[in-house]
C-alpha cells in the first residue's frame, strides 16, 4: 500500500465519521451551545492580525466589540436569554471597549476617541445600574428597611450621666 492510497483512506474515513456524527446530531448540539465562539474567534483573530502588524489600528474597534459581545452572547446562550433584560446596556460597553483599545494601542492618541470611550462606558454602567435598580430595587429597599429595623430594635440606648 502506498502513501497516496493511505491518505485517501484517511480522508474517506474522516468523511464517514463526519457524516455519521452529523446524522447523530453532534454538530447540532455543538452549534446550538457554542455558536458564540465563532464571534469570539473572529474578535481574537482580528486582535492577532493587528498585533502581528497585518491590519491597521482601526481594526481594534471591531475586534474589541466582537470579543466583548461574544462574552455577552455566551452568557445569554448558556444561562438563558432572559438575562439580556439585565445585560443589554453592556452592549454599549462593548463599543466603549473597542474604542478604548484603539486609543491605547493605536499610533495616534486622539483625545476625542478616549472621551467617546469613557462616555459610552459611563452611560453603559449607569444604564446597567438603573436596570438592576428598576428590577431588583424593590428587593434592595426591602432588605435595607429590614436591616435598619433590626438595627433599631437591637441597639442599646445610651444612658446619660
Amino acid at each position: 500500500m502506498n502513501k497516496q492510497s493511505a491518505a485517501v483512506g484517511v480522508l474517506v474515513l474522516a468523511a464517514g465519521l463526519i457524516i455519521l456524527l452529523g446524522k447523530l446530531g453532534v454538530f447540532t448540539v455543538i452549534g446550538v451551545v457554542f455558536w458564540p465562539l465563532a464571534v469570539l474567534v473572529t474578535g481574537i483573530l482580528l486582535h492577532v492580525l493587528y498585533f502581528g502588524r497585518v491590519l491597521p489600528a482601526i481594526t481594534l474597534v471591531p475586534a474589541g466589540i466582537l470579543t466583548a459581545v461574544s462574552i455577552l452572547l455566551m452568557i445569554g446562550n448558556w444561562f438563558g436569554w432572559g438575562t439580556m433584560k439585565y445585560m443589554w446596556p453592556l452592549f454599549l460597553l462593548a463599543v466603549a471597549i473597542g474604542l478604548y483599545e484603539y486609543y491605547v494601542f493605536g499610533f495616534v492618541r486622539n483625545r476625542a476617541v478616549w472621551t467617546a470611550a469613557m462616555g459610552l462606558a459611563g452611560i453603559s454602567v449607569l444604564l446597567f445600574l438603573m436596570t438592576l435598580l428598576w428590577t431588583w430595587g424593590v428587593y434592595l429597599i426591602a432588605l435595607l428597611l429590614i436591616g435598619f429595623g433590626i438595627w433599631l430594635v437591637m441597639r442599646r440606648p445610651r444612658r446619660l450621666r
